[in-house]
């Protein structure tokens, strides 16, 4: 099936897609603990009978078996040379029990892994993962493919990438979130569907980790923006423990209550996950009598995005601040950190420049004595962990700017393309194949146009040649073209008039370099908050510019107020603190004592400085044990208040105990010297339970109780529950941390509970999992329930005081 009749099927039809596959395995004789992929394939009538049930009952299309049937999942069970010979063998077995009577997904699910700079594994290597599953499913005829239960966006992305650089069949893109209504990693349904249907994704959508009542409001926060048809999967509610077996809290009838409604939110692809059936399926068919999909008739915008945010651009949004000081011109000590691969000064000016007002960051390492492409990627991937602002990557290079989109984990804003033919030839493909806005700058290889009217010209060819790279305005920022007035006084004006015509009579945003047109004259900062504030007023959407200069930022945000994009004048009231509140001092980092530089860089998850940090402490007389009461500890709670309300998420969690862990290594030798600093530390065996191979909620977990001060013994997964409580005697755990991501598996944790009574083990229970609740952790006898890793922290506690 190729993308034209893919979409022409969703314009007419809801694609009714399967549901739960691993329960429906078991319920027909797959044990615990084997790779259910191996299994299926030496018991080949269970998928056929599962696949042609789901047919029977209304699938359009069947996902194939293989949602852990990547090199890395395999891996555990020592089948990782065989990825390509086993996704193929199950491609054809779907493909077999559907025959002409629907079609066949090709499943690729997440790895397991996270990927740098939050995990160890490079995405070049997740993507020839993920190309190394695709080549065996395209062996064994798939019609489409979908990449399926995401937490992470960049791991999608790696998948989504693989998928297109392999074939051109149909991809969905299916994210999973949790209740806060965004994804582990701290992405929102909005951010995760721009950046997907950019990057080539013809179809969007969530599957499992909600009920479809939930799953309707995530449909409707992505349908005004979608360009591409939404695919919903919901659970059939949650899970829960009844006569000892695993169910669901949704039953057939009420699930089918919910389709009309996901249908009017906006669905296309509609199916079941954990919990469904068969019969779930020939509920949502029954309930689908009569109804038709809706047009896709998205909202014209443009818009950019980071991992976690998502930043609009257009006459009727507020005036965009791009940040300018990540670029070495004119710097001397950032051209040497640099050329030495230091980032801390990088880290500085980035968050200083998002604390004052910064909704983009322009990210331009440029320079002789480096290696420009391999600076830039080492600068985007330190900004991605460190703050949740948009970048505007900014090279001339097709190189550098190919290999910054590629790992970039959101839709990037590209400073610039110009018509000069080298550059136009070689970048254009580039920004399309990524899916990034690109800064039209009105430039020839004739040179800088003096005139408007010449600049108006060059705007229209760049245009036309990106239409067909499938480029609209709304895709495009034309950058004014600013020259110094010091030599030419009409330069302004003529920039101004590209201003205008540019947002009035093309109809595109607009963008300038503010301080170019100062260069050469005193006392530059009144003539660039003129020269901004009559941009504003003849349309300007993006302003390249310093924002901790106090003058531009309040003409900004004024002139936000006086062209009508500022409602109601909130975020001028906001940032000037209201009549009755002053707004906040900062303390500059050059100020601060060396132990609020140590509690910063915890919070704000800065390894590269926290080993200078304590050291300077350690100098200057500070006992280690002061700086771990408190600076480290106090630092880390704060990070676990910030997660707690949302404001951080498992990014910068990662990022901050991560930091944690650097400095406690460095004060932890010398708390052993000093007998009254030293204190007990609990042990705690943690481990995934037999079966079950998902281990990345239980390694955050061990990570962050580490981190807390906790003696973890972290025993891996897939571990029987004879071995765990063995550790937990050998070691004299007071805790044991009990991890299931699997309806199949979550069961086994009561193996474990019941098995520790039996033996008279006295140590007090945790258990989590994205299966798990609170009442299910009652019903079979543990002491608390963790939903996340940062509650993990506070339950351990907790239950040593009891």
């Amino acid at each position: 099936m190729n993308r034209q009749q893919f979409l022409e099927f969703l314009k007419e039809n809801i694609m009714i897609l399967d549901g739960a596959t691993g329960t429906e395995l078991q319920k027909r004789g797959m044990p615990k603990g084997v790779c259910p992929e191996k299994w299926v394939i030496e018991n080949p009538d269970v998928i056929l009978d599962v696949q042609r049930e789901y047919v029977s009952a209304g699938s359009n299309a069947v996902y194939t078996c293989t949602f852990g049937a990547n090199r890395i999942k395999l891996e555990a069970f020592g089948l990782q040379d065989k990825v390509v010979e086993m996704n193929a063998e199950l491609a054809r077995l779907s493909k077999k029990a559907v025959g002409d009577k629907a079609f066949v997904a090709g499943d690729l699910a997440p790895t397991g892994k996270f990927i740098k700079p939050f995990g160890d594994m490079d995405f070049e290597t997740c993507v020839e993962v993920y190309k190394e599953q695709v080549k065996g499913l395209l062996e064994g005829g798939v019609d489409f493919f979908v990449i399926e239960t995401m937490m992470d966006i960049q791991e999608a992305r790696a998948a989504l990438i693989a998928v297109k650089e392999s074939c051109d069949l149909p991809v969905c893109v299916s994210m999973t979130f949790e209740e806060s209504g965004k994804t582990l990693m701290g992405t929102d349904p909005l951010t995760a569907l721009i950046t997907l249907q950019s990057l080539g994704a013809d179809a969007v959508g969530c599957n499992c980790s909600t009920g479809p009542k939930a799953m309707i409001e995530i449909i409707r926060a992505m349908k005004p923006y979608a360009l591409v048809p939404l695919l919903a999967k919901p659970n059939a509610g949650l899970p829960k423990l009844v006569d000892g077996k695993t169910v669901f809290d949704m039953g057939v009838e009420e699930y089918g209550t919910y389709v009309e409604e996901l249908v009017k939110s906006g669905v296309n692809l509609l199916g079941g996950c954990c919990g469904t059936s068969p019969l779930y399926i020939a509920e949502i068919k029954k309930n689908l009598k009569g109804l038709k999909p809706l047009k896709i008739e998205p909202e014209k915008v443009s818009a950019i995005t980071s991992a976690r945010s998502t930043v609009f651009l257009g006459t009727n949004q507020p005036t965009v601040v791009v940040g300018e000081r990540i670029n070495p011109t004119g710097k001397k000590k950032l051209q040497e950190e640099l050329k030495e691969g230091k980032t801390s000064l990088v880290t500085d000016l980035a968050l200083e420049q998002v604390e004052k007002g910064a909704k983009v960051l322009d990210v331009n390492v440029g320079m002789p004595g480096i290696d420009e492409k391999e600076t830039m990627v080492k600068i985007v991937e330190l900004l991605v962990s460190m703050v949740s602002t948009p970048l505007c990557l900014d090279s001339s290079s097709p190189e550098v700017l190919e290999a910054a989109l590629r790992i970039y984990p959101g839709r990037a804003l590209i400073n610039s393309i110009s018509a000069e033919k080298a550059k136009l030839e070689k970048l254009l493909p580039v920004a399309a194949k990524y899916g990034a806005m690109f800064i039209l700058l009105p430039l020839s290889d004739e040179g800088v146009p003096a005139t408007a009217e010449e600049r108006y010209t060059i705007i229209n060819e760049v245009y036309e040649r990106a239409k067909k790279y499938g480029y609209e305005k709304k895709d495009i920022v034309i950058d004014g073209l600013v020259m110094t007035v010091a030599s030419d006084q009409k330069a302004a004006l003529e920039t101004l008039k590209v201003i205008d015509w540019s947002t009035n009579t093309f109809g595109c945003n607009t963008i300038l370099g503010l301080s170019n047109v100062s260069f050469g004259l005193p006392e530059r900062s009144w003539v660039n908050s003129a020269f901004l504030a009559m941009a504003m007023g003849k349309g300007l959407t993006m302003a390249i510019l310093n924002p901790s200069s106090d003058t531009l930022m309040s003409i900004k945000m004024a002139g936000d107020v006086l062209t009508g994009k500022d409602k109601n004048s909130l975020k001028y009231i906001e940032y000037f603190g209201g009549s009755t509140k002053e707004k906040p001092v900062q303390t500059k980092k050059a100020e601060q004592s060396v132990t609020e530089r140590i509690y910063g860089a915890v919070v704000g998850g800065d390894r590269e400085n926290i080993k200078l940090h304590i050291e300077t402490a350690l100098k200057e007389g500070y006992e280690a044990s002061y700086l771990v009461d408190n600076c480290l500890i106090p630092a880390i709670n704060h990070v676990g208040d910030l997660y707690d309300k949302k404001e951080y998420f498992l990014p910068q969690l990662i990022q901050s105990a991560e930091t944690m862990k650097e400095a406690f290594g460095l004060v932890e030798p010398l708390l052993k010297k000093d007998e009254t600093a030293e204190k007990a530390k609990a042990r705690i065996v943690i481990a995934t339970v037999k079966g079950d191979i998902h281990d990345i909620g239980k390694n955050i977990v061990a990570l962050m109780l580490r981190n807390y001060g906790f003696e973890v013994y972290d025993l891996g997964k897939d571990v029987p529950a004879e071995e765990i409580i063995n550790a937990a005697k050998e070691k004299k755990a007071e805790i044991i941390g009990l991890s299931a991501l699997m309806t199949t598996t979550m069961m086994e944790m009561k193996t474990v509970i019941e098995l520790a009574k039996k033996e008279g083990l006295k140590a007090k229970f945790m258990v989590g999992g994205a299966v798990v609740t609170e009442s299910f952790a009652k019903e079979i006898g543990a002491d608390g329930y963790s939903e996340d890793a940062y509650s993990a922290v506070k339950l351990a506690n907790k239950l040593l005081e009891a």
